[in-house]
């Protein structure tokens, strides 16, 4: 008896591997090679192609596809109907398998409704990417990106909330942590501070 839950009208091929208390629900097809870790949840209509990897604690909404070529790291949320590529020419009658370029979701990272993530592009930890954007490059961690194509307006905190800076220096105001930027980076300078 497997230890994750699969929803009768799904198909998870031999050969695909899925982790400890995974959920995969109605009419979604995990394919042979896929890598899913421990405690994810896969909505209605999911596709994981053969070669991805997906980390743990990764949820997946209704519609998405995951192609050949990318990895979820652990924690990303994926919202229903985001786009993921893997070739950035495709035409029907050329086949271009070789020509797949990875794409690669850090940690933590959250992409909204409708986004598009092109080929060949590295989002890092933590980035948040709104509803309806195409991201066409790199993004930074902590990174919130809108718009088509896709630009930086801000910073996120790892909790969600959105950072307003003063000079260099953000405190989240819901969780405590702080951070401070440098350049078109940020990075995390003490954590949260501990509960009550």
């Amino acid at each position: 008896m497997p230890d994750y839950f699969v929803h009768e009208s799904s198909y998870v091929d031999e050969g695909a591997r899925i982790g400890r208390g995974s959920k995969v629900w109605h009419f979604s097809h995990v394919m042979p090679g896929a890598v899913i870790g421990e405690r994810c949840n896969l909505g209605q209509n999911v596709v994981v192609m053969p070669g991805t990897r997906i980390g743990n604690n990764v949820k997946i909404q209704n519609n998405v596809s995951i192609y050949e070529g990318v990895e979820l790291e652990d924690d990303v949320f994926c919202g229903p109907s985001c786009v993921f590529t893997n070739v950035i020419n495709p035409r029907s009658h050329v086949s271009r398998k070789h020509q797949y370029q990875p794409t690669r979701v850090g940690r933590g990272g959250s992409i909204g409704a409708n986004a598009t993530i092109l080929c060949g592009v590295t989002l890092g930890e933590y980035a948040f990417i709104g509803a309806g954007a195409v991201v066409t490059s790199d993004v930074p961690a902590y990174a919130l990106m809108v718009g088509v194509p896709a630009r930086r307006v801000g910073w996120m905190c790892q909790c969600g909330e959105r950072l307003h800076l003063a000079a260099a220096d953000a405190t989240c105001p819901s969780c405590g942590t702080r951070y401070r930027e440098a350049g078109t980076v940020l990075r995390p300078i003490a954590p949260p501070p501990p509960a009550r």
